[in-house]
């Protein structure tokens, strides 16, 4: 899949960077593998569902359960869009959640095992899972995504995935995690769902339940505001 071939009508602000500009574009060419991806998925969807430590069925909280706030971010670690979200937001993000403002809940879904030769997407949530077993997946998301492969290629290896984890501060035994895939079935769970709550792109950020359609550093902390008011 080519993504970020067509640039959206509405780029993002000229503060947010060049590349950062294709953003909304890309989102519209990942939501077609979406859409097949989620169906895919659903299809292989294994039975047992074993929720991590530090995470619910929903996803992976981050942050003061109290806030008024709450930011949802769907995401999948193959997805370019969202590295260049995460790029462009993630310490905006960071900065809420440091202040108390808001938390969030990362949705590590995955929807793009279609375009990857070795199920990236779904590997990659799943060890995921493991740093959030940890207490670490804020740090491994960080690390996914600077090491992103690109898309349409391998994925990081298992071997590579437990360097990632043990850079993140994760136990000894996080390879052991990853390698057995121990959360598979929580991916597949989480991205079930996400399906039947109507997601059909990635990546897709909200607050408090409304979508922030264009999802800059001033567009996040004005939605924020507005769900503290």
């Amino acid at each position: 899949m080519a993504s970020g071939t067509k640039k959206s009508p509405n780029p993002l602000t000229a503060r947010s960077g060049p590349a950062r500009g294709t953003v909304i574009g890309i989102v519209a060419v990942v939501l077609f593998a979406g859409l097949v991806g989620f169906g895919v998925y659903q299809a292989q969807k294994p039975a047992d569902v074993v929720v991590p430590p530090n995470a619910t069925a929903a996803g992976v909280p981050v942050g003061n359960p109290a806030a008024k706030a709450t930011i949802d971010i769907y995401q999948d670690f193959q997805c370019p869009a969202c590295k260049q979200f995460e790029d462009m937001s993630g310490q905006t993000v960071d900065q809420l959640v440091a202040g108390r403002q808001a938390k969030v809940v990362y949705h590590p879904v995955a929807i793009l095992d279609r375009t990857s030769p070795d199920r990236y997407s779904s590997r990659s949530s799943a060890a995921s899972a493991c740093a959030a077993a940890d207490n670490v997946f804020p740090q491994y998301l960080k690390l996914l995504y600077a090491n992103q492969p690109t898309e349409g290629d391998p994925g990081l290896t298992p071997e590579q995935l437990t360097s990632l984890g043990q850079q993140a501060g994760a136990g000894p035994g996080f390879a052991e995690c990853v390698s057995s895939d121990r959360y598979a079935g929580w991916t597949a769970s989480l991205t079930d769902q996400a399906s039947k709550d109507g997601l059909a792109a990635t990546p897709t950020v909200k607050v408090n339940g409304q979508q922030v359609q264009n999802p800059t550093p001033d567009a996040l902390r004005a939605a924020v505001s507005a769900a503290q008011a």
